[in-house]
Formats: C-alpha cells, structure tokens, sequence
C-alpha cells in the first residue's frame, strides 16, 4: 500500500517528549513568578541606615526590577529544557523504538516468503516483546500451514494425474486398435472417470471445512450416526461385517451437511479396512456437560502408533496405501479431521489392543 511520506515515529515521540518536558518546565517557572509575586510588593522604600522597609507610594519599582531579572533566566531554563528533550527524547525514542525496529525487520521478511525467520527477542514481559512473541508464534503456524498445503497440493496433483494418465493411456490404444471393444474401453473410462469425480469432490469438500464458510445449526450426532448406519448398512452386509449403533442423544452446533459427511467417513472407513470375514464396527454416542463425544471402533488388522498418526494427513492409506476397489480416494480421516478442527472439536486415533481402529470425535455441547 502506497503512502505519502511522513514523520518517523522515533521523531514524533522526540517531539512529544520535548514539547512535554517544555510545557512541564513552564508551567513550573509559571508557579515560581506567582509564588514571588505573591509576597512581593509592587513598590517599596528602604530607608538609609534602618533595617525597616517601608511601603510608600511611587518608591522603588520591586516588581519590574524582579521581572527584568527573572524572565532572561527563564529564557535561559526553557532553552536547556528545549535541548535536553530534543537530545534525551531523541535517546529515549530510539531504544523504545529498537524491538519494533526487529519486528518490522521480521516482517519484511515474511512479506518476501521468508517464513523460518523468528524475532525471539529477548528481556523481561512487556507489550512490544508480546508483539514479538505473537508474530514468532504466528510465522510458526503460518510456515506449518504454507508446508502443509504444499505437500497437500503435491499430493493432489500426483493423485489426478493418475487418473488422467490413465485415461490417456485408454484413449491412445483406442485410437489405435479400431478392431477393440468399445464396451469394455467405455466402462474402463467410466471407472477412471468416477474416481476422479470422488476425488474432485472431496478436494473441493475438504477446502471448504478449511475455510469454515458454513452456517452453524443445531445437530443431533447420535441421530446422524443412525442415519449414516442405516445407508451404509448393504456395503457392510458385502464386506460380512456386523455394524452396531449405540448411545444417547448428542446434541451439538454446527454444519448439518459436513457432520454427515464425517460420520459417513468414519463409517465407511470402519467397514471397508475391517477383516476380510467376519467383521465388526461399532459407532456410539455419547454427552456430557463438556461436550459431546462419538466414538467409531472397528476390527482389522494390528496397527502401529507411528502409522495410526499419519492417517488424517491427506493421501495416506493403511496398509502401505494399498488400492482396493473401496480404498477411496485417501481424503476420508483428513476431511474428518477438517471437520471436527472447523467445529473446535478434537479428534483422537488410537490402535485397539486386539487389532483394529478406535476413533474418538469430541465436539462443544449445542447446548451452550
């Protein structure tokens, strides 16, 4: 933003501080004139060889005699001041002004895209050093979160361009093998194509929970739990795995269509990475005056800490991001995780002792 030159800040406060210091000092000169004035007379007589003083008319001018005395003095006091304010608040100034010279150092910095830089400037608590430590603690959320979209768009872009390699691929062989079945090309494409569509979709799906633009309403999670249960029921009936829904009503505030959307990711995702014959996945509900709580557990196999962390990053499959046809498009537990962080929520994975996924949301009570 361009502006028109003006005032350093380090010469207004120098300014401030001598027209201060100068208004001080007059006023206190001020107060000695009427303190003199006060209990000098206006004119008086002294009287050879008497210690008395008297007060007769048109005598001795006292009070001219003291102001000729007295205002070249003064003259002289407002000048030192005028001096000593310029000089000591020009001092002052720069050493107050010295940490906001290293933030806005900082900040130039950061406006060039140089995000690792830190002020970390030292001394005791005070505003400007609270300024600091706030820009320190902002580059270091803005530098997570620059890196963050970075590898995620890195990632988004490998995972369409396969897709669309793929349709190249189809394409190119179509044209030139004429004598190919255009029915079995056609449903090839149309795979290809849906799975591009799903991963169009929960790109644009996750960007908009990053961005919190929805409207908040009451919700009830237990009831989007069921409703989540009972549509994804026939893919669980496929998969031989035995779903259940349980426990209390969970009333919450929030986005009526993104909370359905996690639901049905936690759900499809207890389904589809369960064991191979006779699963289980159990989704319940649960309230309390803190908040509300949903808990999706599910057999399968025995995970690790370490890749039960890496789950709700964007692109990342268990088992070493195996592909199978209901492997999805690795964006599941990250928008979960979008969710639940756009409705001040925490979200919590955990590996069951016995094999298997554990994954607890908790949410503010839609009560407050």
């Amino acid at each position: 933003m361009d502006r028109a030159p003006g005032l350093s800040l380090r010469l207004k406060l120098t300014l401030s501080y001598a027209g201060f210091l100068m208004l001080a000092g007059a006023l206190l000169l001020a107060a000695v004139w009427v303190f003199l004035l006060r209990y000098v007379p206006d004119r008086m007589m002294i009287i050879p060889g008497s210690t008395d003083i008297a007060f007769p008319n048109d005598v001795f001018p006292i009070r001219s005699r003291l102001l000729h005395v007295f205002a070249p003095r003064a003259a002289v006091v407002m000048a030192f001041l005028l001096v000593f304010g310029l000089v000591g608040g020009w001092l002052l100034a720069g050493r107050m002004l010295a940490p906001l010279t290293r933030i806005t150092a900082a900040t130039r910095m950061a406006s060039k895209g140089s995000l690792s830089h830190r002020i970390r400037l030292p001394g005791r608590r005070d505003e400007l050093r609270e300024l600091a430590d706030a820009f320190d603690i902002m580059l270091e959320r803005l530098e997570a979160h620059v890196a963050e979209q970075q590898r995620f768009a890195a990632n988004a872009s490998h995972e369409l361009r396969t897709p669309l390699a793929i349709t190249q691929t189809l394409l190119d062989v179509a044209r030139k093998d004429s004598n190919r079945d255009t029915g079995e090309l056609l449903e090839r494409l149309h795979a290809v194509n849906t799975r591009a569509i799903d991963l169009t979709e929960a790109l644009l799906l996750l960007s908009r929970a990053d961005q919190r633009s929805f409207a908040h309403e009451h919700v009830d999670l237990s009831l989007i739990a069921e409703e989540a249960a009972e549509t994804l029921l026939p893919l669980a009936e496929k998969h031989d795995v035995v779903l259940e829904t349980s426990g209390d009503v969970a009333p919450t505030t929030g986005s009526a269509a993104l909370l359905r959307q996690l639901m049905t990711n936690l759900v499809h995702n207890a389904i589809v990475h369960n064991l191979p014959d006779h699963g289980a996945a159990w989704v319940s509900t649960s309230a309390d005056p803190d908040g509300v709580v949903l808990t999706v557990e599910n057999t399968g196999e025995k995970l690790t800490p370490q890749l039960v962390s890496t789950l709700v990053e964007p692109f990342q499959r268990g088992s070493e991001r195996v592909r199978t046809h209901h492997a999805g498009v690795g964006l599941g537990l990250a928008i979960v995780n979008s969710v639940v962080q756009a409705h001040e929520g925490t979200l919590t994975l955990a590996p069951r002792p016995a094999g298997g996924l554990r994954i607890t949301v908790q949410l503010p009570n839609g009560t407050r």
